[in-house]
């Protein structure tokens, strides 16, 4: 199949080998080179499709992203823009992880932004645990063993991700290997010298990541590193436990999510949970090492 880009077209669907759409009239090889194969899913800001790079001699795989934000206010369409661009900057500093997807490309193309980057097959977390049920904790320690050593590297590079969650860790079919993907909200950390011409909060007033993953203080726009281990900590307990946190119950109190009912783990090990998952951000693991530190 041959899918149509325009987020207008009325029937995007088109035979494979097809130039133009048959229902807009659309060019249908974006940039003479990518060929729309399929829709991936929609993100706050943008949709992702998977193509084909036929410029390539193997013709290999890769993911388009379309800027396509959900309000086109001017206000929100700017920041849009800016997310999106901030998303190619980050992905191309931080993209020679071997666990990180690669920025291949960026550009614009009918008066549309996109970018490319390296697909990788397999499932996300997410879609292990609806096809095969619950982590043990032996799992769960193996998971994050692979993925903190991913996250330190992300956050050496003074960049806070912001959606940690598993939807967005894939386990590569080639290999068996985490990749940490979903790096539409990323936020640098600045240091004195971007202090001057980047406002990290001008990029954060339309986008705070996903709710329940999220801690509270980026919910109120002031992510810190540490707002990276909660989401981690959450993700931990939706393995374990095969419950999303709205399906969890939450202390009205203080918002604290109650999960210890829900999963069956050694009191060590529960003990570095609850110190990923500690509300305040002073209770909680200042650094990737801490938790590595407390899983050895």
């Amino acid at each position: 199949m041959s899918y149509c880009l325009n987020p207008l077209c009325p029937h995007p669907e088109n035979p494979s080998r097809s130039d133009v759409c048959l229902s807009c009239g659309q060019k249908l090889l974006l940039c003479d080179r990518y060929r729309i194969m399929q829709p991936l899913g929609l993100e706050q800001f943008s949709a992702k499709f998977l193509a084909i790079d036929e410029s390539l001699p193997g013709r290999g795989f890769c993911v388009i992203k379309q800027l396509r934000p959900s309000t086109t206010t001017p206000a929100a369409s700017q920041m849009a823009r800016q997310l999106f661009q901030h998303e190619a900057m980050t992905l191309g500093k931080i993209g020679n992880h071997p666990q990180v997807p690669r920025l291949l490309d960026y550009f614009v193309a009918n008066q549309q932004f996109y970018l490319c980057h390296e697909y990788a097959a397999g499932l996300t977390l997410q879609e292990e645990v609806k096809q095969n049920g619950s982590y043990s904790e032996a799992e769960v320690k193996h998971f994050l063993r692979e993925i903190l050593p991913v996250l330190e590297y992300i956050h050496s590079q003074q960049v806070i991700h912001r959606d940690i969650k598993p939807a967005h860790v894939i386990r590569r079919a080639q290999d068996g290997k985490l990749m940490l993907t979903g790096f539409g909200l990323v936020k640098n950390q600045p240091n004195q010298n971007q202090a001057n011409n980047f406002s990290p909060i001008a990029l954060t007033a339309y986008a705070v990541g996903t709710p329940g993953f999220a801690p509270p203080e980026q919910m109120a726009l002031r992510p810190v590193y540490a707002s990276d281990i909660y989401a981690l900590g959450v993700t931990c307990i939706y393995l374990l436990c095969a419950k999303s946190p709205e399906d969890l119950a939450h202390n009205p109190s203080t918002g604290e999510m109650l999960w210890q009912s829900n999963v069956q783990v050694s009191q060590d090990f529960a003990e570095v949970l609850r110190k990923m998952l500690q509300i305040s951000v002073c209770d909680r693991y200042q650094n990737v090492s801490d938790i590595i530190a407390a899983l050895n």
